[in-house]
């Protein structure tokens, strides 16, 4: 049963008249005492986290990173920012751009930082993710480096993996390029095959050649000044005087970027030494001239 207690009238004049008095301390105005609202900020990925996949355009709806020590298809080791010119434009930067090769060698640096030497030296490919069109109109400026360990230089295809890639070439961990047994077509090399440097190979990878200055219809022609900038490298490697008696003592390999890579400022190319006479059953890094005599 519920009670009811009935107040005098002036009882409910003398409340009304309190509920409109202040607590001490507090003044009567509401509307000097909200913050001022700040204007919403963009979405900006995280580096250090894995994906479970390769995308080409960073889409708010498909970033869903996982923790590296799971499975995944690539690890976004930077996040950088375009600025000035680079991030004027109305649309994402288009493949070729200014603004995509300048995100590209910026990738490549910390990238190679990130790794503890050039990504091309092992079964790496690199990845630069913008945002999308939409992301961008809402003032989005950031790009993404992405790497993913692939099967081999002849498959592009991506490896799924455990575990983060920072260090991946400081370290023991069968990424790096090491020594090739090649499979020839006339005089083109059609594939090589990965074996130990310790058993009978012809073919050792010997670094990174910067091929600036040319056009990619000379580089993919197989032009001679690229010969000459990956026997220099190969030079360095082996400990063998840089002169004319190099082209005397071993042949050269190399791969060079795709058309696409190239338009986006990759200019990296991969040289190996190829010891097409006999072969070879050790590596012959820091080996010296006597490893790879005049013919």
């Amino acid at each position: 049963m519920r009670r009811w207690t009935a107040l005098a009238p002036g009882a409910l004049t003398a409340l009304a008249l309190a509920a409109c008095g202040a607590p001490a301390g507090l003044d009567t105005d509401l509307t000097d005492d909200w913050p001022s609202l700040t204007a919403p900020r963009p979405f900006v990925p995280d580096p250090g986290v894995c994906h479970p996949g390769v995308p080409d355009v960073g889409h708010l709806s498909g970033y869903q990173p996982v923790d590296c020590s799971g499975g995944h298809r690539a690890e976004t080791l930077h996040v950088g920012t375009l600025t000035g010119a680079h991030a004027a434009g109305a649309t994402p930067p288009s493949g070729g751009s200014a603004a995509m090769r300048n995100a590209r060698a910026e990738c490549d640096r910390e990238v190679h930082r990130a790794l503890g030497g050039d990504w091309r030296s092992g079964r790496l490919s690199l990845s630069v993710v913008l945002p999308s069109p939409r992301g961008w109109t809402g003032g989005a400026r950031w790009f993404r480096c992405d790497l993913s360990e692939v099967k081999s230089i002849d498959d592009p295809g991506v490896v799924v993996r455990t575990g983060s890639l920072r260090g991946a070439l400081t370290g023991a961990t069968g990424l790096r390029l090491g020594c090739f047994e090649p499979r020839m077509a006339g005089d083109g090399v059609t594939a090589m095959t990965p074996v130990s440097c310790t058993t009978r190979h012809h073919v050792e990878f010997v670094g990174v050649w910067q091929a600036t200055g040319l056009s990619y219809a000379r580089v993919s022609r197989g032009d001679h000044r690229v010969h000459q900038g990956c026997r220099s490298i190969l030079a360095r490697y082996t400990g063998i005087p840089d002169n004319g008696d190099l082209p005397l003592r071993t042949g050269s390999i190399f791969y060079h970027p795709t058309e696409r890579e190239w338009r986006d400022g990759d200019r990296g190319v991969r040289c190996f030494l190829w010891a097409d006479d006999r072969p070879l059953t050790r590596s012959l890094n820091n080996a010296g001239p006597r490893s790879l005599p005049v013919r």
